[in-house]
């Protein structure tokens, strides 16, 4: 539920629209930045959060929440020294591809190796995956592309490869989830008609524009949220999971595929639930997804950066609210602030959802000294 305004009138002294002033434009490198269809993107947003910590001082961030990794390459854009975590594989892979590289890119020759048919090569995705998720020849697709990705050595360059893959699914598959199966969604749009072997091709190029060195040495963590040490940082950008109105806000029910591709289903935690008719994993804990539990975990994750800028991005349509987030806060910070705007949602929507549950107050909640 969005705020009534009896609750909003409560922070009305702390709650603004404005936003400060910031000299220079957009960073030219965000813009290019691609919009992945993903749950909570926050891609579309980058310019208002750019704009909303202009004044902030501080020359070091950790996205500790960092999903596309849209904001740590924001963040590295404006020349800072960027963290970023996430507990995902194929997140962390878009970081390591995006963020934490400056320099290392995918040559034609590599790109031509890792799409060039394998003799002994598993086939388990085509075997796997057939009559659920693309066509028989996308599945293939990628059983060679996993066979060849031995091949390069550098860290960075799988990471470039394994993020094209995620782009290249996310494209290809109606809605950009794989909660659901065959072509429902079919609307006509060149990605659905374009096989994963081009998507591929098209992304490697996308995600090779995005490469460059800002001077800093930028790390990509894989991990639980509260496992990353403090790091001493200047800020902690935090963008949690909500806790869900349904089941199908689960991170691991939509991108279940993304997670077994990025390790080839060969990951603790990646085992494959036989009865699942799409061939999930099983789901993964996280406090910040539940009732019980959401409320301590903020507390505690608010006092374990206490001596860094909390930035908490959260949405009207979450839980906790934004009365017991900045009472979850201000145990922490004694300053906290909130600048708000509307953000309309598109991703993952359809004719059955509720245009209030579309349209929504995004907060960015402050916490500083």
């Amino acid at each position: 539920m969005r705020p009534s305004e009896a609750q909003m009138s409560l922070v009305l002294p702390e709650l603004t629209t404005a936003v400060p002033p910031f000299p220079g434009a957009f960073p030219e490198r965000a813009k290019r930045y691609p919009r992945l269809r993903y749950m909570g993107s926050k891609n579309r947003l980058l310019p208002w959060i750019w704009k909303t910590l202009g004044e902030l001082e501080f020359d070091s961030a950790l996205d500790l929440f960092s999903g596309t990794a849209s904001v740590g390459y924001l963040f590295k854009a404006m020349g800072k020294r960027v963290v970023t975590n996430d507990f995902l594989k194929f997140a962390h892979d878009l970081a390591t591809a995006t963020v934490a590289n400056n320099g290392a890119t995918l040559s034609d020759d590599q790109v031509a190796q890792l799409c060039r048919p394998r003799r002994g090569r598993r086939a388990f995705i085509e075997k796997t995956f057939t009559g659920i998720f693309f066509t028989k020849d996308d599945l293939r697709f990628l059983d060679i592309v996993w066979a060849n990705l031995a091949d390069l050595r550098d860290l960075r360059h799988r990471a470039l490869a394994l993020a094209s893959l995620t782009r290249a699914c996310l494209k290809r598959q109606p809605r950009g989830v794989f909660t659901v199966t065959g072509m429902n969604y079919d609307d006509g749009r060149r990605d659905l008609r374009l096989p994963l072997s081009e998507h591929f091709a098209e992304s490697v190029a996308v995600f090779n524009d995005l490469v460059f060195d800002n001077g800093q040495e930028n790390v990509a963590f894989r991990g639980d949220a509260f496992s990353v040490p403090p790091l001493g940082v200047d800020l902690v950008y935090m963008d949690p999971p909500y806790v869900p109105r349904a089941d199908d806000n689960c991170y691991i029910k939509r991108y279940h595929f993304l997670e077994g591709l990025a390790s080839y289903w060969t990951d603790a935690g990646t085992e494959i639930v036989e009865t699942s008719r799409v061939k999930k994993i099983p789901k993964r804990f996280t406090p910040f997804s539940y009732r019980t539990t959401a409320n301590d975990a903020f507390e505690r994750i608010f006092r374990r950066f206490a001596d860094s800028t909390i930035v908490l991005s959260y949405s009207s349509n979450g839980y906790p609210d934004l009365e017991t987030l900045l009472s979850l806060m201000r145990r922490t910070k004694p300053q906290v602030d909130v600048v708000r705007r509307e953000h309309r949602y598109h991703f993952g929507t359809h004719k059955g959802v509720a245009q209030e549950r579309k349209l929504v107050d995004e907060y960015l909640i402050i916490g500083r000294e």
